[in-house]
């Protein structure tokens, strides 16, 4: 079973719907109870990175996702979700994360450096994934374009964490992942095989942990 966390600000319909497609158990919900029962759990998010922390917060969600992480379930973060598993964002003012992953969040520069060419903040479109090492989440991934909507971008990251980038003036880290977690800064559930793909193999890993 996975456990799509709702706190209000993630694209649950879509990435349930993707579930379905695959044949998958899941629930939605904000309850730590339900979620704890859960094999798996998928962190979406949409909108500002300080907000989404200061639901968290007042949930008692943070300091769930960070037990559950810890104890070594397996969590997979999409787009802002992503973003929260990272140690600070700067929108709207510098924000703690989850610190699950190391770096931090800063917005697109908008503005390709020396080229003089304008790059349009949000980063909003299809662009092709570049994988930088192996990892069971990207197996038999095709190395193709998948569907980005952002306007901030992770920084300063390890490059161990490192699975995947895209460019967009600079290199955007667009897979990312680290023993149990993982993340995609784009929306998989939107990304037609690519994203299907991973989010099969998110699932395959969450099984394998149940035998």
């Amino acid at each position: 079973m996975i456990g799509i966390i709702d706190y209000g600000m993630g694209n649950l319909y879509s990435v349930s719907k993707a579930l379905e497609r695959l044949n998958v158990d899941y629930i939605i919900s904000n309850e730590q109870e339900v979620l704890f029962d859960t094999d798996g759990l998928i962190l979406p998010g949409v909108g500002s990175f300080k907000d989404a922390m200061s639901i968290l917060k007042k949930t008692g969600l943070d300091t769930f996702i960070k037990g559950e992480a810890v104890r070594g379930k397996k969590l997979l973060g999409i787009c802002l979700g992503m973003q929260l598993l990272y140690e600070e964002s700067e929108e709207n003012g510098v924000t703690e994360g989850l610190s699950l992953l190391n770096g931090k969040v800063e917005r697109f520069p908008g503005v390709s450096k020396g080229s003089g060419l304008n790059y349009k903040v949000p980063h909003m479109g299809w662009n092709k994934l570049n994988f930088h090492q192996d990892s069971p989440i990207l197996n038999r991934v095709p190395e193709d374009y998948v569907y980005f909507v952002h306007s901030y971008y992770v920084k300063d990251y390890k490059n161990e964490e490192l699975l995947a980038s895209s460019e967009y003036d600079v290199q955007v880290p667009a897979v990312v992942g680290r023993r149990n977690v993982f993340g995609t800064q784009f929306h998989p559930e939107k990304s037609s095989i690519v994203g299907m793909s991973i989010l099969r193999n998110f699932v395959k890993l969450v099984k394998e942990e149940e035998r």
